[in-house]
């Protein structure tokens, strides 16, 4: 399996991307996240990830940061409540990217970080990654509800372990405002 994950961050992604290793899959990393905002929230989260994935010697590939490209995705959903359809507008946009780039660069797989999250609709996350690769050739989504199997508490302890950033919000400054 050639898989490409799409991070959020790396307090999300360190429990996936052990779990992957040990388990003899070897992941690549995609960060694409233009719904992060403000700017310098979203170098904190991808210098953290590119940094995690050098000490793992895992590729790490960035999409381009388009935050107004995200604002027109999900305009008039502003003030919808966390798993509102902004939520899922902005997780099309996103699985739809990374499957994009997944069948560019020849992976077969791809998976999200996204799932990780409590605060997330694993159903609105399946439902976009599955939208995402049935508009690409060759590459299949991996649903995968990754707050089982003991990985939520070994997120905890790598968070501590690494000393990593844990942010309060998912990224995008209507979250912010809710919180």
């Amino acid at each position: 399996m050639k898989i490409l994950l799409h991070s959020c961050c790396a307090p999300c992604s360190a429990p996936i991307l052990e779990w992957l290793i040990n388990n003899n899959i070897k992941p690549s990393v995609y960060y694409y996240n233009p719904n992060i905002f403000p700017f310098e929230e979203y170098e904190i989260r991808r210098n953290e990830i590119k940094n995690y994935c050098k000490t793992l010697n895992i590729n790490f590939f960035e999409g381009d940061y388009n935050h107004d490209l995200w604002l027109e995705k999900i305009k008039g959903l502003e003030n919808q409540p966390e798993r509102g359809n902004r939520c899922l507008e902005c997780f099309k946009m996103r699985l739809l990217q990374t499957a994009k780039f997944a069948e560019k660069e020849g992976f077969d797989t791809i998976a999200s970080t996204l799932s990780s999250s409590r605060w997330k609709s694993l159903d609105q996350i399946d439902l976009a990654g599955n939208l995402a690769v049935s508009q690409v050739s060759g590459v299949e989504y991996l649903a995968r509800n990754w707050r089982k199997g003991g990985l939520q508490d070994r997120r905890n302890q790598l968070l501590k372990l690494n000393n990593f950033y844990n942010q309060l919000y998912c990224g995008c400054e209507f979250s912010k405002q809710n919180n």
